[in-house]
């Protein structure tokens, strides 16, 4: 194998995951060679920290019994290369669109975009956690290097100050940075320095809007309240059915008939016919 190919410069390097020696393929779990190597190993490399994805050559038989290699000298910690961008895009209804946040972040350079369809009251967000797996792999094997969670808006990734404040402390523990791509906090903020300042002002502030949301959705209600309009679904017992039920009840007709042939529940009947009574 030339030792100019991306997995002769992989093998350079120990892996932090598997431990495979340097000169070695990495292997898995089960003691096989791996189909790829470890991102964590190849993330050691400069010029393939953008690839995410290395695969192992035919000559290093992948899904074989694990053997180790030739030993190789190991080279220096890599020296920090670009900064790597992870996106990610949310959006909360299946009806909603994600293309607009896919182009803002590809024009922002990310070397991968995680997306899904979830509403941010579900606290399990797959695609969420496997962006910040895969960074905390590449600190993990190149300490050094600069990676960026790169968002369009904080709202793509938690509406309240508790949510905020734990993603808050989950970067700051693993140095990871923000990226917001709009906003009036647009820019790159580091959770271990300024930006820590930045994450606590966000929190607040989403906790405050949503709060207003909400007080303005209950003083609209009782508003509507006072005028008449009741929130909720319309009856589905009208004045004309309850009483022809009332009627046909009075003559000794079973609740039980009346609800199947007016087409409407035996509780609803009861309910309503105990109202008029």
């Amino acid at each position: 194998m030339s030792t100019n190919t991306p997995a002769a410069q992989v093998e350079r390097h120990a892996c932090p995951k598997c431990d495979a020696p340097a000169g070695s393929p990495c292997r898995t779990t089960t003691g096989k060679v791996a189909a790829s190597y470890h991102t964590g190993r190849f993330a050691l490399v400069p010029a393939l920290k953008a690839e995410l994805t290395v695969k192992t050559p035919a000559d290093r038989n992948p899904g074989k019994a694990w053997t180790a290699g030739a030993p190789v000298p190991q080279v220096p910690d890599a020296i920090p290369g670009a900064v790597i961008r992870l996106g990610y895009a949310r959006c909360s209804t299946v009806g909603q669109e994600l293309q607009s946040q896919l182009d803002m972040l590809a024009r922002a350079d990310c070397t991968r975009v995680f997306s899904e369809k979830i509403s941010t009251r579900v606290k399990e967000r797959p695609e969420l956690e496997k962006a910040l797996t895969l960074a905390r792999e590449i600190k993990a094997a190149a300490p050094n290097q600069p990676v960026v969670l790169t968002v369009v808006e904080m709202k793509r990734l938690a509406r309240s100050a508790a949510e905020l404040m734990t993603l808050s402390s989950t970067l700051q523990a693993d140095g990871i940075q923000l990226e917001l791509l709009s906003g009036p906090l647009q820019g790159v903020y580091d959770p271990n320095g300024a930006g820590a300042i930045v994450f606590a002002v966000l929190a607040v502030s989403a906790e405050v809007e949503r709060e207003g949301i909400r007080e303005k959705t209950l003083e609209g209600l009782d508003a509507a309240a006072r005028n008449g309009n009741v929130g909720g679904r319309p009856s589905v017992v009208d004045d004309d059915k309850l009483a022809v039920a009332r009627a046909r009840h009075a003559k000794g007709e079973s609740v039980t008939s009346i609800a199947k042939t007016l087409g409407i529940g035996r509780a609803t009947l009861y309910r309503h016919l105990g109202e008029s009574a």
